[in-house]
């Protein structure tokens, strides 16, 4: 795209691959003018199984996107998601590099290249380094150290690794759509950036329902703590129902997302759906209540291991800023009531309010993380595309394979 006030981004989710466009206004207000979505074939939760299937499925979405949008797309942010992502923290130091001792940007690009220094296994690579906080000298918590005095700078950083293979078929794919790439990012931190909830002063947690997957992202003084990934999802509750009901996985889905609840006690028990058989094709009624006792236990389990993954993180904290919560899991009407109940802690849903406008039919949190992925484009917008393409991307990922090996 000719103008920098455009941006497209490319989010490839376990269950669907959306591309937006967006476009930002002399007052930065965020329009998306144009949305492509399609499934996510030739992906299994995260990671390519058919790079034939996932190459048209890219195609596809960002096609759609052009269309609607009026624009030819050749730049993403693209968004990735998976089992195959882990996150360490590390640590970084280096000498200021000025006579006079003031800490530029040029420090600054040194004591996180220092962070990625940290040893990770030979079968992992680091995809991005997440500052939390800087110390320069004996003052620490330091947000922004740029223009202050000091002969030693620091830095506590998160990084976020991923499997060799997985991120190289992404890349391959990626490249094989012909998609030039402005940045990779795992998308619970471009979530965490864009929602003005994750900028507290307190201790909070992002958590994105997804389809087959769950993120969680614990986020302390503004910084990203701890993220990672839970092996569950929405699907997973679809595929319950289908079996406690003895129905069709399409039509469990369909009874989900019209009358499901995530917690019983939220439901008229007296209320009655309508249930076809997926064997006999006939239909029966059932109390509404039956499918959310289907529901809540499938829910409460994957919100246990979420709760793990923030005890781990925060093993003597209290979780004073609560639960934020998005994703397509999150539209159960009763899953911030579970939450509460479960953790302890308040949970509301995440808003879009980072977005000036979007398509009514993606004013959603199931398409919060396309959405964040636009504004982290814009946040983080490259001086130049030249040379940002998947392809220069790719090289130098593997080149970086070959002194591994």
């Amino acid at each position: 795209m000719v103008d920098h006030r455009l941006i497209a981004a490319l989010d490839i989710g376990t269950t669907e691959i959306v591309c937006l466009v967006g476009e930002v206004d002399p007052r930065d207000d965020l329009y998306i003018i144009g949305a492509g979505v399609t499934e996510a074939e030739g992906l299994r939760r995260g990671v390519v199984v058919d790079m034939d299937a996932t190459v048209a499925a890219i195609r596809k979405a960002i096609s759609l996107a052009e269309e609607s949008s009026g624009t030819s797309i050749d730049s993403v942010t693209v968004g990735i998601s998976g089992e195959f992502i882990r996150s360490i923290n590390s640590h970084g130091v280096v000498a200021v590099a000025r006579s006079d001792h003031e800490v530029t940007e040029h420090d600054v690009q040194k004591v996180i290249e220092a962070a990625r220094t940290v040893a990770i296994p030979v079968d992992r690579e680091i995809i991005h380094v997440v500052p939390q906080v800087f110390a320069v000298d004996d003052q620490h918590d330091i947000l922004d150290p740029i223009g202050m005095t000091g002969v030693r700078l620091e830095v506590h950083a998160h990084l976020v690794t991923a499997s060799l293979t997985s991120a190289r078929n992404i890349y391959r794919a990626l490249d094989r759509a012909n998609v030039n790439v402005d940045h990779v990012i795992y998308d619970i931190v471009g979530l965490a950036e864009a929602l003005p909830s994750s900028g507290t002063s307190e201790e909070s947690v992002l958590v994105d329902l997804g389809g087959d997957l769950t993120n969680v992202c614990v986020v302390v003084d503004g910084a990203i703590r701890h993220t990672a990934v839970v092996p569950l999802g929405a699907r997973s509750v679809t595929n319950d129902m289908a079996i406690g009901l003895k129905t069709t996985v399409d039509q469990a889905e369909a009874l989900k997302r019209t009358h499901g609840a995530a917690l019983t006690s939220i439901v008229n028990a007296d209320e009655m759906i309508t249930v076809t058989s997926a064997a006999q094709r006939t239909e029966r009624e059932i109390s509404r209540n039956v499918l959310a006792a289907i529901i809540q236990p499938r829910m409460e389990e994957i919100l246990s291991l979420v709760g793990q993954e923030i005890a781990g993180a925060l093993p003597d904290r209290t979780l004073s800023g609560g639960v934020v919560v998005c994703g397509g899991g999150a539209l159960l009407p009763g899953t911030c009531e579970l939450i509460e109940q479960l953790f302890g802690r308040s949970a509301r849903m995440a808003t879009l309010d980072f977005v000036a406008h979007t398509p009514e039919e993606l004013a959603s949190v199931r398409y919060l993380t396309p959405h964040a992925l636009v504004a982290y484009g814009f946040a983080h917008e490259p001086p130049a595309r030249a040379g940002k393409g998947v392809g220069s991307l790719l090289r130098r990922f593997e080149q970086w394979l070959g002194n591994k090996l």
